[in-house]
């Protein structure tokens, strides 16, 4: 077994918020004591029970017992010393992280940084989760018990993060705003989350970056681009500020797929936390983040195989044109918080969010339909016979956005014993201006397809038709749409015991009051009061397991592009989709082989009313921008993580999920994100002789979503799915430096603090994989066939590790 260590972190604080220095914090191991400003950092022995206590000459001992840390977790600890007696009893934090009532899953951010993936960061680790759905290796978006991916919230440090609005391609994006080289706590909630957390329908990602304990610094290279970061603490511990920079070119895995292409992206993002604690009671942290997302593509030709063994066929694409797109942004936040005294803390955080993006696009596509005469064999090997498609069809894109967001909020926290009472209020300014002009030509054969619309009529050969062309899909608007916004919520959350009982409960509520206005669109108000619930029962058992229910009334006012119907057209009268969550769920803390193991499961339900539809093409999704339908989603999870291998942590999950909607008072059919089952295992492994020789294996498995229709096609006939989703990551390395392991002062490797080199299998079996299909008309039987679009194919990645 590998001697793996973790580190608790903190300032230790007297009643009257002032740090104590020299205060001493002891375990069974060893132990440190606290600087002149009250910090200490304590090095303990990871994956088993430890108690640290924390004494000073005339304050009674802080004692934390149980305590059970990941490897190389950074647990932060801040202690208030009193003359009364404390005895913190049973802080257990275990493969999951702190054991949460809240219902809250924490993932190690050294996992996040250690598993491979095409988009390896922190939403790779959630793709893993049973309740998280994501069919695009490209894409850092999610969807979550059958929401979109509109339905996301995402916090770093308490401040809400958005990402662009036009993006419509996996490959376009580039980065994820999260960067996991800062990260220090995620936690993740998939429903039934507190009143605290805004208004979106599905989830709540909640980031928290570092504050340095030190300096060091951190590089990541690999074929797919380069991250770096530097940490630093002032002498006096009162300024710290961590930096990182990022690069990255998707060429190696777009190159990869079926289209050929001339492709030359260019993703840069720099951000920043810094955090200045101008006295015990008062600290003011800044986030800032610049990012451009500056995408070029040429494509070539494309060459797609499908169809059955009795009927194959074979689509032949040649291109002429190219796009291009940018994106940039700037994010800047100020977050200052006073401690008021050991009870109430205050907070005031003020952000604003500019981004600016341009998607340009010329492409002529020329496409052959035909058979394939397969070989004895059977598979698609043999030649093409005659084409029964030919066509072409010229896309045009001109499309600008300029959105600017503002956000201004308090919000407040008191804590008496085991009662902890919180509040906020926001106010939220959104500008968006945009320009939409997007067509497609359709020619079939020297004939102009026009679009199949009520007030077309062709009676050729016996009447001449002489009207103009039209494309076959237009759209053609100038939006300026502003809306503000008027949050608030307080909750109310308590321990107690009933008996030998432990309970929790938390409630609350919160409401929203917006206006959207701006030209040539009507001024709407609207309002929503969601009230939410949680409870959770730990009864006094020699098994350590909890049990929880959560809900209450979910709201989601429309953001801008839930206002912008697939005409491009506004409507401000769209309503807040809403969704009453109930989560029934229960977690197992257990010893197996004399390691700790966890067990989690949840039962879930969503009644969804007001629900404004949407299709969903790659990434980019288009609402219908009225509120039409109803719908539901159910569904079943289990996850079980631990040490399976001594020294490190894995796990496994599997989810059910049905999702359907009735639009119209029409049926109920499958949602786009329908996604059924899912099969996740994230493993790590090494060679016992060499333990410094690493394996990390990231496996998914899908069931495929709805495939999608044809523009103008009723969606109540086109529900066939598309393939199921079955990728496996693998990464190996070898480590020659870390905590466990380290050199001499005059050794060349006593420079580093980690060390390791190692390869990276995407699609390690080389998995046929879709996200939609093309849909492609065939001129002898009218039919118009689904071919699908394949990502990415096998990728080799070499990738470099350090850290000083």
């Amino acid at each position: 077994m590998i001697g793996q260590t973790a580190s608790i972190t903190g300032v230790v604080l007297d009643e009257n918020n002032q740090p104590i220095a020299k205060a001493n914090i002891k375990f069974s191991g060893g132990g440190t004591f606290t600087d002149e400003n009250g910090f200490y950092l304590l090095k303990i022995i990871a994956e088993q029970e430890t108690t640290i206590t924390f004494s000073f000459l005339g304050l009674k001992n802080i004692v934390v017992e149980n305590l059970i840390l990941n490897t190389n977790e950074i647990f932060e600890f801040n202690p208030i010393m009193k003359v009364d007696v404390i005895q913190v009893d049973g802080v257990t934090v275990t493969p999951t992280g702190e054991k949460n009532v809240e219902g809250v899953t924490t993932v190690p951010p050294v996992l996040v940084r250690k598993i491979p993936g095409a988009n390896a960061g922190v939403e790779n680790i959630l793709k893993l989760l049973p309740g998280v759905s994501s069919n695009n290796e490209l894409s850092t978006q999610y969807a979550v018990r059958g929401g979109n991916y509109d339905e996301n919230l995402v916090y770093i440090n308490e401040i809400e993060v958005y990402r662009p609005f036009l993006i419509r391609a996996a490959q376009q994006e580039g980065l994820s705003f999260v960067n996991s080289n800062l990260t220090q706590n995620v936690k993740f909630s998939p429903g039934g989350f507190q009143a605290k957390y805004g208004d979106k329908l599905s989830s709540v990602l909640d980031i928290t970056y570092k504050n340095p304990t030190t300096f060091e610094t951190q590089i990541d290279l690999s074929f797919l681009g380069t991250s770096a970061s530097v940490e630093s603490l002032s002498k006096n511990k009162k300024f710290g500020t961590i930096t990182g920079l990022r690069y990255r070119n998707n060429s190696l895995l777009v190159n990869s797929q079926e289209t050929e292409s001339n492709f030359n992206p260019v993703f840069v993002d720099l951000q920043s936390f810094s955090n200045y604690r101008f006295s015990n009671k008062f600290e003011l942290g800044f986030l800032g983040n610049i990012s451009v997302n500056d995408y070029q593509n040429e494509p070539l030709n494309r060459e797609t195989n499908f169809g059955t063994l009795n009927q194959p066929r074979r689509l032949t694409v040649l291109y002429q044109g190219n796009e291009k797109s940018r994106y940039s942004t700037l994010f800047g936040a100020l977050k200052g918080t006073y401690h008021l005294n050991e009870n109430v803390d205050l907070k005031l955080i003020s952000s604003i969010y500019h981004t600016t993006e341009e998607e340009y696009s010329d492409i002529i596509s020329t496409y052959k339909l035909g058979g394939i005469e397969a070989d004895q064999d059977e598979t698609f090997l043999g030649d093409p016979i005659a084409a029964s498609g030919l066509a072409s069809q010229f896309n045009r894109t001109r499309n600008d956005l300029d959105a600017l967001i503002f956000n201004f909020q308090h919000k407040g926290t008191y804590r008496k014993d085991e009662t902890k009472l919180e509040w906020g209020a926001k106010f939220t300014h959104e500008d968006i201006r945009d320009q939409l002009r997007e067509s497609e030509f359709i020619d079939s054969v020297g004939f102009s397809i026009r679009p199949p619309v009520s007030d077309f009529s062709n009676n050729e050969p016996y009447e001449p038709f002489n009207d103009e062309l039209a494309p076959y899909t237009n759209l053609n608007a100038t939006n300026f749409v502003k809306t503000n916004r008027f949050s608030a919520f307080a909750q109310i959350s308590k321990r107690d015991q009933w008996g030998t009982t432990d309970i929790y409960y938390n409630l609350g509520f919160r409401g929203q009051l917006w206006t959207v206005s701006g030209t040539d669109v009507p001024k709407v108000q609207q309002s929503v009061l969601s009230p939410r619930a949680q409870f959770a029962v730990k009864p006094n058992w020699y098994s350590d397991i909890i049990f929880r229910i959560s809900g209450g009334l979910y709201h989601q006012p429309p953001f801008y592009r839930e206002l912008r119907d697939n005409t491009g057209t506004i409507n401000s009268d769209v309503k807040a989709q809403n969704a009453i969550h109930i989560v029934l769920g229960t977690e197992y803390s257990f010893l197996l082989w004399e390691r700790p193991f966890n067990l989690t499961g949840e039962l879930y339900y969503k009644d969804l009313n007001n629900v404004n539809t949407y299709t969903l093409d790659d990434v980019r999704i288009r609402y219908s921008a009225n509120n039409n339908a109803i719908g539901y989603a159910y569904g079943a999870e289990l996850r079980m993580n631990g040490a399976f291998v001594p020294g490190t942590e894995s796990w496994v999950s599997i989810g059910y999920l049905q999702t359907k909607e009735n639009l119209d008072s029409k049926g109920f059919i499958s949602r786009p994100t329908d996604q059924r089952l899912k099969v996740g295992l994230l493993f790590q492994d090494y060679i016992p002789n060499i333990p410094n020789l690493r394996m990390y294996l990231n496996l998914v498995y899908n069931t495929g979503v709805p495939g999608g229709s044809p523009s103008y096609a009723d969606p109540y006939i086109f529900q066939n799915r598309l393939t199921d989703y079955k990728r496996a990551d693998l990464g190996i390395s070898y480590i020659f430096v870390d905590a466990d392991k380290n050199y001499p002062s005059k050794h060349w490797l006593n420079t580093f603090k980690d060390l390791s080199i190692g390869i990276e299998i995407f699609n390690m079996f080389n998995n046929q994989n879709s996200i939609t299909n093309t849909w492609v008309r065939d001129i002898d039987s009218k039919i118009e066939y689904a071919i699908p679009n394949y990502m990415t194919s096998r990728v080799l990645n070499l990738r470099l590790k350090m850290r000083l």
